[in-house]
């Protein structure tokens, strides 16, 4: 019996060893885990997340969007950071940039920073606008602010590292011509860095897929395609002629003749006198198109799509000259003295 009893309470030590093994090796592991969790998950080659956090949106969920979108490691050790933290009801909603190179306490720092507002205001840039107009306008619709916004498009510098195609514009060069006129939605609390963002944005789409493929082969640069298509926005009023006018200016270029773009000047004067003077067209500019030839140095308007895809795709006829006919539509002539009988009679 005593012999019994021994191997029993020795098989019970045996049990409570092996337990108490468990439960090292199990605190061990377990805190190892945690550790693990609280760290980024990807530290070495870290990526930026965009997520949206929707309003009223409880810790479980939080924790679920960052798990799905592999910022954290394990949802319940988030949320009880959150807990252990205090900050469950300061979490907001929002936008927000965030990065597998963050870690548990950076993203839950964030979270309670709030990231963009989810509510949008619309916007519409006409085509042919100028920098200084889009300014004016924005500004008083109170989505930026003016000086802000001019100082930043003033050098095309504070954009290039994003986008590249702006490298090849000379180095004092703004964004003039550059921010696609379009109708945008944007976040209420939109920065002009962003906002300027979403335009050069557009801008690379409609350049990429209709401009770029065709500037070898007319022997064109970024900049000297999108100044003529600028003139072309201003010059224009029906989008079928455009591909006319785009080629009456070609042609001028290569006959060496001065492009004589009444645009050009208003662009010098600051406002679009609708009938130019002698005295005007003499302004000495590099922008003045009727004492220079060629095209001036940088554009002088932002063009819509159809002024951009027309520009580097003239129509095939040896046009010289335009003259507006009153209804909005030009008559297109190849000789001066068809050009004066097609002028509208006084």
């Amino acid at each position: 019996m005593k012999k019994n009893r021994r191997k029993a309470k020795s098989k019970k030590f045996s049990v409570l060893i092996i337990l108490l093994f468990a439960i090292i090796f199990g605190a061990f592991f377990a805190q190892k885990y945690y550790k693990e969790s609280l760290g980024a998950m990807a530290v070495d080659n870290p990526s930026d997340v965009k997520i949206i956090i929707p309003p009223s949106s409880s810790t479980i969920k939080i924790a679920d969007i960052l798990y799905e979108n592999g910022l954290i490691k394990n949802q319940f050790i988030f949320r009880y950071r959150v807990k252990a933290k205090g900050v469950g009801s300061k979490l907001r909603a929002g936008e927000y940039n965030l990065s597998t190179g963050m870690n548990l306490e950076n993203i839950i720092d964030s979270l309670t920073k709030g990231g963009k507002s989810q509510n949008t205001v619309r916007f519409t840039i006409p085509e042919g606008y100028e920098l200084k107009q889009m300014a004016e306008k924005l500004s008083d619709e109170g989505i930026v602010d003016r000086d802000r916004f001019l100082e930043l498009v003033s050098d095309k510098k504070n954009f290039e590292d994003k986008y590249t195609f702006l490298k090849e514009l000379d180095d004092e060069q703004g964004l003039e011509g550059f921010l696609f006129p379009s109708t945008y939605e944007i976040y209420v609390d939109s920065t002009e860095e962003e906002i300027i963002g979403k335009m050069l944005d557009e801008f690379e789409k409609v350049y990429r897929k209709d401009v770029e493929p065709k500037l070898e082969e007319l022997n064109l640069t970024l900049n000297e395609a999108i100044t003529l298509a600028s003139i072309v926005e201003r010059e224009g009023k029906v989008d079928e002629e455009r591909p006319l006018m785009s080629a009456v200016f070609h042609n001028r270029i290569h006959k060496g003749m001065m492009l004589q773009s009444c645009a050009t000047v208003q662009y010098i004067l600051g406002e679009r006198k609708e009938v130019l003077t002698n005295e005007d067209t003499r302004i000495e500019s590099p922008y003045n198109t009727y004492i220079h030839e060629g095209l001036p140095p940088a554009p002088i308007a932002s063009p819509g799509e159809s002024s951009l895809i027309a520009a580097v795709n003239p129509a095939d006829v040896d046009y010289l000259f335009f003259v507006l006919t009153g209804n909005g539509t030009h008559t297109f002539t190849k000789t001066y003295e068809e050009h004066l009988k097609a002028k509208p009679k006084k």
